[in-house]
């Protein structure tokens, strides 16, 4: 996902936290013959796992300047 920014990836996860908290106090309503239903929150919180997952991503990316560090480590038995 090219073009995605730390703030966008912020604001995105901020969403979806709201999105919950509004599900979690209004799963389903009905006024008169009319019902509205919220979305699935197991869906929601996959994108909530989604956008933290990506927000620490860029966290940590910026944070190291962008490189990956990888440590390689043999075990000998001496």
């Amino acid at each position: 996902m090219a073009g995605i920014t730390l703030k966008i990836a912020q604001k995105h996860l901020n969403a979806w936290l709201e999105a919950e908290l509004l599900v979690t106090t209004n799963q389903s309503y009905t006024i008169g013959s009319r019902s509205l239903t919220r979305a699935d929150l197991a869906d929601i919180r996959e994108q909530i796992a989604f956008w933290e997952g990506r927000v620490a991503a860029l966290e940590n990316q910026q944070k190291h300047g962008g490189r990956n560090r990888m440590i390689r480590i043999v075990p000998r038995d001496l």
